[in-house]
């Protein structure tokens, strides 16, 4: 990673901002069932009480994060093309011979086998590298290689 505001691909920010909305939508819907101050209830009321007000700092602390990633993201600039960064496209040629094009994001998604999270050991490993470097990481089944054929950036 970089030291200064880190860039992230369009994916990643449209991401985002979709668990944004629907992290402020149940905020708002918890926030509402909060009582005031002079509610009366038992010790029941009190405990469901207190876990929605804990829902909602927890929730509060997920949006602060987010609209910082976003802020951060609009003055980062675009991913970079040089070396493999977040956001990056990136082709590989695994040991084996097989070769794939992966994009690096830093949220996970489960519904597109082409993304690595940064954070995951073939992401972590091919951060900072460029074309026509060979990286090493450890997976599941023992140690591998993948050899960086090209990169580019996600749009």
């Amino acid at each position: 990673m970089t030291d200064g505001p880190e860039p992230i691909s369009t994916e990643a920010l449209g991401s985002l901002r979709r668990e944004l909305d629907e992290l402020r939508s149940r905020r708002a819907t918890v926030a509402a069932t909060l009582r005031g101050d002079d509610a009366v209830g038992d010790r029941a009321d009190e405990a469901d009480e207190l876990q929605r007000a804990s829902d909602v700092a927890r929730l509060d602390r997920r949006i602060a994060e987010i609209e910082a990633r976003i802020r951060e993201s609009s003055v980062a600039g675009p991913p970079p093309t040089d070396a493999v960064g977040v956001g990056s496209t990136v082709t590989v040629r695994f040991g084996d011979g097989e070769e794939s094009t992966l994009r690096l994001s830093e949220l996970a998604d489960a519904d597109d086998a082409d993304l690595v999270t940064a954070d995951s050991p073939l992401g972590h490993a091919l951060l900072g590298h460029r074309a026509g470097d060979t990286v090493r990481y450890r997976a599941p089944g023992g140690d591998r290689t993948a050899f960086v054929v090209s990169l580019g950036h996600g749009g």
